[in-house]
């Protein structure tokens, strides 16, 4: 018998062994290895409280499923984030800077602008409520408060009357009467609109440039040569002479305060 076959006689032996071990009779001793069952299903509550709890679990995964789309609509991501990919295309370089450092360069400076922000709500609702001063209500209108005042700086009022229009809402008598559900839609438009202003304004110079290369070659006769291999060049030294990356920046996150 050839070594092969020895060892399959010998694991089919020891295989018989470990069934007969794992059988009724030897299923009560100690010592033998069990294996554990799962079991899953939907048990009927009998107080409210364990609906409640139910009921907030639900609503939390729903809040950090949301807190992508919260961060992007209720900060200065949007203004930033548009104003950069404009940028982008204005120079004429399609994927440089790549998307990642776009979005990575706009989420890092929302966190340096909202980081007033940020501290207002960590010290007038975050630490109150995990020191069990203030119950969810409190801290979430605590919290609200700072967040509201800093939408409604940079919102139109023109956007913001719109959709209290829409919403059939009467006028606020002051900054903490002004529903969320109208002001975030309102602020995201006017962001919008503040990002496409300043995209027109960077758009300006580049194509100027565009407009002076196609002409000199138009005017030499090549046609052929696409005008965007000649300007790309000097479209890169205007940006860095003039410091555009320090300006923009600059500019970009001035315009918040």
């Amino acid at each position: 018998m050839t070594n092969r076959g020895a060892w399959l006689w010998a694991l089919a032996a020891a295989g018989v062994m470990l069934l007969a071990a794992a059988g009724p009779a030897g299923a009560q001793e100690t010592g033998v290895l069990r294996l554990p069952t799962l079991t899953l299903g939907i048990e009927e509550a009998t107080s409210p409280e364990q609906v409640s709890s139910a009921l907030q679990v639900v609503i939390l995964l729903t809040v950090l499923t949301l807190a992508p789309a919260i961060l992007i609509m209720t900060t200065s991501f949007t203004r930033l984030a548009v104003v950069f990919s404009l940028l982008r295309n204005a120079i004429g370089t399609q994927q440089v800077p790549p998307a990642q450092i776009v979005v990575g360069l706009s989420l890092f400076l929302t966190f340096f602008i909202m980081s007033p922000v940020f501290g207002d709500i960590n010290d007038q609702a975050l630490q109150p409520y995990l020191a069990g001063k203030v119950n969810r209500e409190q801290a979430f209108t605590a919290a609200a408060k700072p967040l509201r005042e800093f939408m409604l700086r940079q919102t139109r009022k023109k956007d913001l009357a719109l959709f209290m229009s829409i919403a059939k809402e009467k006028k606020p008598l002051n900054a903490d009467a002004v529903p969320l559900t109208s002001l975030v839609p309102a602020f995201v438009i006017s962001e919008l609109k503040t990002a496409f202003t300043i995209g027109f304004l960077l758009y300006v110079p580049f194509l100027v440039i565009d407009m002076v290369v196609a002409s000199v070659l138009l005017s030499m006769g090549m046609m052929m040569l696409p005008p965007i291999m000649i300007s790309l060049p000097f479209k890169l030294m205007l940006f860095v002479l003039v410091d555009g990356w320090n300006l923009i920046v600059g500019s970009m996150v001035k315009s918040f305060f």
